[in-house]
């Protein structure tokens, strides 16, 4: 029962997909593999099977493992609500909300759930892939540390640290990153990989070897750019990147500033029928769109906010003239109501926000927040559809007589009295074939016979052959102890 933990010089070097990928590669060896990562910051989650969250990447990568995602593979998840704060998930459970100043005095009490969740996984499987979070370079943040060297000590895990050549200064990424740590941390690191690279690798020989002189840790290989990982779930809101179409159904998403579980996009951005614009900020929603997106938000009256301040209030109101479709998801479908009421302040400052008045519905955010995986069928074209509700809050109201869907527990969503406007709180629905091509269909895309899931498989299969090609992956196996 072992373990290796990749570390970056950075955030968004490409952890993500190192892990995933490696899981596949063991998992091919006959080895059971399972990912961890102690301490996460998204606000795109998944409902694992044990009823808790965990981050989106934990889960991709517990897919490419062969397993159900559970809470102890990310025991400690931040989700940000403003530039300042975020709420705290432990071991898949709401704990708190808290200032980021004063997050580092919790810090101490939550390695114990760290070790716990580690421990548990560690005596399940031959093999625990594990993660880092941004860099072990912030050496302000060492005290108290559990999601990078403070984790990798108290555990006694070696660590690979990948470097990422794409942004630039890949040699002092790494050399600079020995150069800051305390000598313990360096010695727990025992190599690295140059990750991203674009054109042929052997032209950076001398870089590699230049690196492996100066720190003494040994390299595990140069890792070509992966082209194909927009096909898989991104945690990232800033790693969504579907390919540039010309034409087909326009689907435009508005890219809130707390976007929350926008992976419920992937299945659409694979489509060929379908050009999906991810709208940011400061840019008007196009003329040309057939249907809009209002996507999850992990703060809801704020992304109002933020919404009314880039004008695309009034941009909707301009679109659901012109006959124009609009779909609002959890938190998008709340803003779609009358009202979103917050009287005991669990999402923001306490208060009432008037919603966009596009749906006759109105929401009070009070009890528990629900997680659960759901089943159901489509009301508008019948077909079955599965996902998962992850929701604080409650939406009631006139429209949903007319319900976007019906689950074992009775009717959810709502839908406008002229069809054009619906809310649901179902995430994850659009990864379900059958019903994706139906509900395309609706708006006169002729063709869908994408496989979602199986892209999903076979796009982490690439990914294994793509590190099984590129680094000694045997090699970075036989480190973990």
């Amino acid at each position: 029962m072992t373990a290796l933990m990749i570390q970056g010089t950075g955030s968004n070097v490409g952890k993500s997909l190192l892990v995933a990928g490696l899981c596949r590669a063991a998992r091919r060896r006959g080895l059971s593999v399972a990912p961890f990562k102690p301490q996460n910051m998204s606000n795109n989650a998944a409902v694992t099977a044990d009823g808790g969250e965990i981050g989106r990447a934990q889960a991709l990568q517990a897919r490419a493992a062969g397993l159900e995602p559970v809470v102890d593979m990310n025991p400690v998840l931040l989700k940000p609500e403003s530039e300042t704060g975020a709420q705290v998930i432990v071991q898949g459970k709401r704990l708190t909300s808290t200032r980021a100043a004063d997050y580092a005095a919790l810090k101490p009490g939550l390695m114990g759930y760290v070790l716990e969740s580690f421990k548990r996984l560690r005596g399940q499987h031959d093999l625990i892939l594990v993660e880092g979070a941004g860099s072990p370079a912030e050496v302000n943040l060492r005290a108290h540390d559990i999601a990078n060297m403070g984790f990798a000590r108290a555990a006694d895990v070696p660590v690979i640290l990948a470097g990422d050549i794409d942004r630039g200064g890949v040699i002092a990424q790494i050399v600079g990153t020995q150069a800051v740590l305390e000598r313990g941390d360096a010695a727990q690191i025992a190599g690295f990989i140059i990750n991203r690279f674009r054109g042929d690798p052997r032209l950076f020989d001398d870089g590699y070897k230049m690196i492996a002189a100066r720190t003494g840790w040994r390299g595990y290989g140069v890792c070509p750019w992966f082209a194909d990982a927009w096909k898989l779930p991104a945690e990232d809101a800033l790693d969504l990147s579907a390919p540039a179409r010309a034409a087909g159904l326009h689907i435009v998403c508005l890219a809130l500033s707390r976007i929350a579980n926008f992976d419920d996009l992937d299945p659409l951005a694979l489509e060929p029928g379908v050009r999906l614009t991810m709208l940011g900020p400061g840019r008007a929603i196009p003329g040309d769109a057939d249907l809009v997106i209002l996507p999850g938000t992990k703060s809801t009256r704020a992304d109002l906010a933020f919404l009314r301040a880039q004008g695309w209030d009034l941009d909707l109101l301009a679109h659901s003239r012109r006959g124009g479709h609009i779909l609002g998801i959890c938190g998008g479908y709340q803003m779609l109501g009358r009202t979103v009421a917050d009287p005991d302040g669990v999402d923001g400052p306490p208060g009432t926000t008037p919603g966009l008045g596009l749906l006759q519905v109105d929401t009070v955010m009070a009890g528990d927040k629900c997680l659960s995986r759901v089943q159901g069928v489509h009301l508008g074209s019948g077909q079955p559809l599965q996902g998962y509700e992850m929701h604080m809050g409650r939406t009631c109201g006139e429209d949903q007589a007319r319900p976007f869907a019906t689950l074992a527990g009775g009717p959810e969503g709502a839908v406008s009295a002229d069809g054009r406007v619906a809310g649901t709180y179902l995430h994850g629905m659009f990864a379900t074939d059958a019903f994706r091509a139906a509900w395309l269909g609706g708006f006169g895309v002729a063709r869908s016979d994408i496989g979602f899931e199986a892209t999903v498989e076979a796009t982490l299969d690439a990914l294994a052959d793509h590190l099984e090609e590129a680094l000694d992956v045997d090699g970075l196996l036989a480190v973990a102890r």
